[in-house]
């Protein structure tokens, strides 16, 4: 082949790609990417929409986060003291009805524990011991008096962390969030329709964009000033927001 020809075939190619990259370009290839940018969209090919649907739910469960806490002369005395509190504890959960599988053990530690002087000198002052536990109450109306038994049985080396009203049983406020989420998706994509002038098609997808999140606990405290207290403990549970966040996207009929 001459170079002439071999010029000829070379120029004959380069035409025919850019021609057919006109053409991708004509028939909205590389458009729906930038449709789908923001809360919602409307392009020749679709309405797409984000929508949050929030529903509120009475906890149906209470976590109970506490610690028992002993200082000894030694650390085999202090692991000693703390396991003998512990089953007190335990006994106190297990006479309140309390299932074991709802009681955990999170932590069991034992460490030197010094104070320090005006000078900065530090005096080792003993051996802490410490077994931490959450236990899950599913009796709510209890949870008040099981907190305080608890406390009774354990006393002063007893410290609680957190007595926190939790949702145990998502699944039937999430179902009427996510209903909520779609209902209110489709209206919006019905106004935007109805914006171009254009009647809404069928569902192209649908993504869940966020699910429900862990609660943040309501208090805390220091088993000491309860036991003192001949008032009873109340856990008020109050509502939590469960929500969910749909994007949805439909088709246009023109």
């Amino acid at each position: 082949m001459t170079l002439k020809k071999f010029a000829g075939v070379v120029a004959i190619v380069v035409l025919a790609l850019l021609v057919l990259r006109g053409c991708g370009g004509r028939n909205g290839l590389g458009q729906d990417q930038g449709d789908r940018d923001g809360r919602g969209s409307v392009s020749s090919q679709g309405v797409t929409v984000q929508a949050t649907g929030t529903v509120k739910v009475v906890p149906d469960g209470v976590s109970f986060n506490f610690a028992v806490s002993v200082l000894a002369q030694s650390s085999e005395t202090a692991m000693s003291d703390a396991s003998a509190t512990a089953e007190q504890v335990r006994a106190a959960l297990d006479a309140a009805g309390v299932a074991k599988d709802d009681i955990a053990t999170q932590n069991i530690s034992v460490y030197p524990e010094y104070v320090s002087s005006s000078t900065g000198t530090q005096t080792l002052s003993g051996y802490r011991a410490q077994q931490v536990f959450t236990v899950t109450l599913r009796d709510t109306a209890k949870a008040g008096e099981v907190v305080d038994s608890v406390i009774a049985s354990g006393g002063n080396s007893l410290q609680v962390y957190g007595v926190t009203p939790t949702l145990l049983d998502t699944d039937a406020a999430v179902a009427q969030a996510r209903e909520a989420a779609i209902k209110s998706a489709k209206e919006k994509a019905k106004d935007y329709a109805g914006l171009v002038d254009e009647d809404l098609g069928s569902v192209v997808y649908i993504t869940e964009v966020t699910s429900p999140s862990s609660p943040v606990p309501l208090m805390a405290g220091d088993a000491g000033s309860a036991e003192l207290s001949m008032t009873k403990t109340v856990v008020n549970l109050g509502t939590q927001e469960v929500s969910v966040t749909v994007e949805v996207r439909w088709s246009l009929d023109q």
